[in-house]
């Protein structure tokens, strides 16, 4: 969700709701996204839905436009979720390009969302937990529900050796072979998170053909059992003069081995091998919630830089 007001719409406005994007459609949103993220300072949708508009490849996906007389003013991203999923439901971001901003499309568009979400419980992520995002989600009758903190420490400063369990093996990902497995491996370890568990062997392979993929810094631990860990690694490539920035991207264990020291020790291995990277930085994402991750990663020298928000509501949003 970006900056946005929740004035009375002005001029034409036309809403629009598509399972896919033409080649073209899709330039036009990134460019808006684009636009925003400038202004902002912060990237409006998640990896997920940027994949999402830039592949197409999520079938599911509901792709939500705006246009303020004739021009594309907003985008709005809906993931359904599974039908049969009460306790989550669909979850949806969006933007308003800046200089249509202040003019209620923000609302309009939130409403949008709504209607597609078909009458279910609608979760709304804010990047960056803006002001302006918090009004909107306020007058579009959503609440506060849930946080996810970014967190940074530099490379520089010295890190510990990484103490594997006995019995543990920790190799790098085999492009072709270990996807399987590591789907496996991610659903127990996340079995109670909503996005992260969910995840098929398509979306590792979609983000195999990304410019950022190095399985030299996937690293997976193994017992004579099969998987029982994980810490892959992300590197964000500077843009515009900004420094480049390694990512813990996810790090997850086999809820067997909890307790063993075998998350803190995969993630120090993807924090060595990132700053033999050269890379001054890295930052990673932790649930608000998830008070145990947040005292690794602080006793691991890291520190809370920002925010992301996640609003729900949508089935009684004022529709005045």
């Amino acid at each position: 969700m970006s900056a946005a007001s929740d004035a009375v719409p002005g001029g034409q406005v036309e809403v629009r709701a598509t399972g896919s994007l033409l080649p073209a459609d899709a330039a036009e949103v990134l460019d808006l996204v684009r636009q925003a993220s400038d202004a902002d300072g912060v990237s409006p949708l998640s990896e997920h839905a940027m994949l999402s508009v830039q592949h197409g490849r999520d079938e599911r996906a509901r792709h939500v436009r705006l246009w303020d007389s004739g021009r594309l003013a907003g985008y709005g991203h809906l993931d359904p979720g599974n039908p049969g999923d009460l306790g989550e439901g669909p979850a949806g971001e969006l933007v308003i390009r800046p200089s249509a901003r202040r003019r209620g499309l923000g609302l309009a568009l939130g409403r949008a969302l709504v209607d597609e979400a078909g009458g279910r419980h609608l979760r709304l992520w804010a990047h960056g937990d803006l002001p302006a995002a918090t009004a909107l989600a306020a007058a579009a009758g959503f609440r506060r529900s849930r946080a996810l903190w970014e967190m940074r420490r530099p490379l520089a400063p010295p890190l510990a050796e990484a103490q594997v369990p006995a019995g543990v093996r920790v190799r790098t990902f085999r492009v072709g072979q270990d996807e399987d497995a590591w789907v496996a491996v991610n659903r127990r370890a996340f079995a109670r998170h909503p996005e992260q568990g969910s995840w098929t062997r398509a979306d590792i392979e979609l983000r195999e053909q990304e410019p950022w993929f190095d399985p030299d810094g996937f690293f997976l631990a193994e017992r004579s059992s099969g998987l029982s860990g994980f810490h892959w690694t992300k590197v964000h490539r500077g843009q515009a003069g900004s420094p480049a920035i390694g990512e813990v991207y996810v790090v997850g264990v086999d809820p067997a081995e909890q307790g063993t020291g075998l998350g803190r020790a995969l993630t120090l291995i993807g924090l060595q091998y990132l700053r033999s990277q050269g890379l001054p930085a890295v930052m990673l994402y932790a649930d608000e919630s998830n008070v145990a991750a947040i005292r690794l990663y602080e006793s691991l020298g890291f520190a809370h830089s920002g925010t992301d928000v996640m609003f729900s509501g949508g089935e009684s949003a004022e529709r005045a």
